[in-house]
């Protein structure tokens, strides 16, 4: 089981479930990925203070709550136990982590019960960026050096942004020590040979790279709105928020910025039916739903294993069930429960399956069948529509320009003193090209949600990169305006802009 992927309300009940699981012996394994751009978070000073004070914040909040609700015993339990969530939460990062979250899961891996991988630099998509010279070169290898930073070795797997994969991009993950990564079910049924097993074993490249496909099965239980778990009339309701709820002046000094409205995790609500006529939350009943939940899938995956068992019969088939880490706490509230009894009754309820992770698998099964996936994606229609269409295909002509520019000044300035001015310069010219690169400002877009905000994005990225460029270029590069975009963009202090130098 794959995951990647608030601190509140996902990153901290991931860690603390693995903490209590290993703690009560339970024998496990997940893969969880974290983007380049997470690590620079939650590893950054400014943020943990600011995310401190959000939790205090939360906690005032929910007393106001308490206080509301005093005549109400059943709001007044649901308060309560946002009150406490947020408490614990706060007391879990400041002592039981030290507010450092990466040190957390690199502590949970080295005691084997994670294997963190990462994705590409600030999640481009790589198949229409694979026409710049370097350009996902950069994209993979600046992740790789950053994950190596903060966990002392590089990672063995790579998630795909999107789950996209070109042919040959196999050979630049090689080249960064990557040995597996995921595609989508049909980039590995579509194979340039029949996968003899399906999505139940991962195929090798030529390059002997694995790709794992996903379980079209286990990914519709979870995520499905109609089928999936977490559309049960006895979950939690994600949009009844009191941030949209209360009277805006009763807000306003726990608004962000002070006017907006927003999400604050306090939510009374559950799913109840396809209407707006919502019912209040019972906790109780929802857990007791998780627990039937986690039985069915139990039961589900062992019976795939067994209907699967003698088209393997050299191997046991594997079942790789990908989520986004968001899903579990954020999204649906009861993810973290279901997760934490799911793998205890795959620990204690069963013997046929059994939670590893893709490098495990690896190692005690290194013969693979050789085929070479086929271009895919995970998003809609399973290619590349909705990150390519007429509403976002216009970025992609200043991204290749300032991808070529960059490839440029890489080779020409190849050999320039570390802590110069222009090294600083190039290096910082690295940066705001990766961060115009990433897909969510085309994903955005494509949504139709904070279109401004992406368009802005792109073109202050693009903007501050030809800034530098020319300065560069005419050998007139201010230090001042140089060390504010520095303070403006400090994501990848590792960097190296020779990375686009590489064909």
């Amino acid at each position: 089981m794959a995951l990647r992927g608030d601190h509140r309300e996902c990153y901290i009940p991931l860690l603390r479930m693995c903490d209590r699981l290993a703690a009560d012996g339970v024998r496990f394994k997940l893969t969880v990925s974290l983007s380049p751009p997470l690590m620079a978070m939650l590893s950054d000073d400014l943020l943990r203070q600011r995310y401190r004070d959000y939790l205090e914040q939360l906690t005032q909040l929910a007393d106001k709550e308490i206080l509301r609700h005093h005549g109400s015993p059943e709001f007044l339990e649901l308060a309560r136990m946002y009150r406490r969530i947020f408490h614990e939460t706060a007391v879990a990062f400041d002592e039981h982590y030290g507010r450092d979250l990466v040190g957390a899961f690199r502590r949970l891996q080295d005691a084997g019960v994670l294997e963190v991988i990462t994705t590409a630099a600030t999640h481009g998509f790589l198949p229409l960026l694979r026409g710049q010279p370097g350009a996902v070169r950069a994209q993979i290898m600046t992740a790789v050096d950053t994950y190596a930073h903060h966990f002392g070795k590089p990672p063995e797997g790579l998630w795909l942004p999107e789950c996209a994969y070109y042919a040959e991009l196999e050979d630049i993950l090689a080249d960064a020590g990557i040995r597996y990564f995921f595609v989508d079910t049909h980039g590995v049924l579509n194979a340039s040979e029949r996968p003899r097993r399906g999505v139940m074993a991962p195929i090798a490249c030529a390059n002997g790279v694995a790709a794992f496909g996903r379980d079209p099965d286990s990914s519709r239980q979870v995520w499905s709105a109609s089928e999936g778990y977490p559309g049960d009339p006895e979950c939690r309701e994600f949009y009844r928020d009191v941030g949209f709820d209360l009277d805006p002046a009763e807000l306003r000094p726990f608004l962000p910025d002070g006017v907006d409205r927003a999400f604050t995790g306090i939510k009374y609500c559950r799913i109840t039916g396809g209407t707006d006529q919502k019912e209040p939350y019972r906790p109780a009943a929802a857990q007791a739903r998780a627990d039937a939940h986690a039985a069915d899938f139990m039961q589900r995956a062992m019976d795939a294993v067994s209907r699967h068992a003698t088209t393997a019969a050299d191997r046991p088939p594997q079942i790789v069930a990908l989520y986004d880490a968001e899903l579990f706490g954020h999204w649906w509230f009861e993810g973290p429960l279901w997760l934490d009894l799911l793998i205890r009754k795959l620990a204690f309820d069963q013997d046929q399956v059994e939670l590893i992770s893709p490098g495990d698998y690896l190692r005690r099964h290194p013969n693979i069948q050789c085929a070479q996936p086929s271009p895919s994606t995970w998003g809609d229609q399973g290619y590349s529509t909705y990150w390519l269409d007429p509403g976002n295909d216009w970025i992609y002509r200043h991204v290749h320009e300032a991808g070529q520019r960059m490839h440029g000044l890489a080779t020409a300035h190849a050999d320039v003193a570390a802590g110069s001015l222009l090294h600083r310069a190039l290096q910082q010219a690295a940066r705001s090209l990766l961060l115009a690169q990433a897909s969510d400002w085309a994903f955005i877009m494509k949504t139709g949600t904070a279109v401004d905000y992406a368009y802005d994005r792109i073109r202050d990225h693009m903007a501050r990169f030809h800034h530098l460029a020319d300065a560069i270029d005419n050998g007139r590069i201010d230090e001042r305006e140089l060390a504010a975009l520095e303070v403006m963009d400090p994501i990848f202090p590792q960097i190296d802009y020779r990375v686009y130098a590489s064909q």
